[in-house]
């Protein structure tokens, strides 16, 4: 038997949509307001799902302090009020479109779960608009 646990977590984070390789106007054509070249920000919202058997001692799938504590040290602490082009190593080369933050962030907290679990990212850029990613 496989249970889902999930824990929430938000930063805010300001980013651009652009390539470096492309034109002023190519950019402003595919990336529109997103292309901002002061950047914006989100509110984002993150829940982090983990899926495996029940441990018969303890009753947890894992625990969710555990979780917690890897979120913060993963995403939390690295992303929230941070510029994602310029304070975040991981998009120095890399589009920080929703798709790829949450990319990103699957690939920081799968090194830190153990593989018999399974690992979904739902991340929201806007309270309407969200990427789930459950590996490749």
């Amino acid at each position: 038997m496989k249970v889902t646990i999930s824990r929430k977590a938000h930063f805010n984070a300001a980013h651009r949509l652009y390539r470096k390789d492309w034109t002023a106007e190519k950019n402003d054509l595919v990336f529109g307001k997103c292309n901002n070249p002061n950047f914006h920000g989100h509110n984002y919202d993150l829940i982090v799902s983990v899926t495996g058997a029940i441990d018969p001692e303890t009753g947890f799938v894992m625990d969710v302090k555990i979780l917690a504590d890897i979120i913060h040290d993963e995403v939390e602490s690295q992303f929230d009020h941070k510029n994602l082009n310029l304070d975040v190593p991981d998009f120095k080369d890399l589009n920080p479109t929703a798709e790829n933050i949450a990319v990103v962030i699957w690939n920081k907290i799968r090194k830190r779960i153990s593989l018999e679990f399974d690992l979904e990212v739902v991340l929201y850029e806007t309270a309407r608009n969200f990427v789930t990613y459950r590996g490749a």
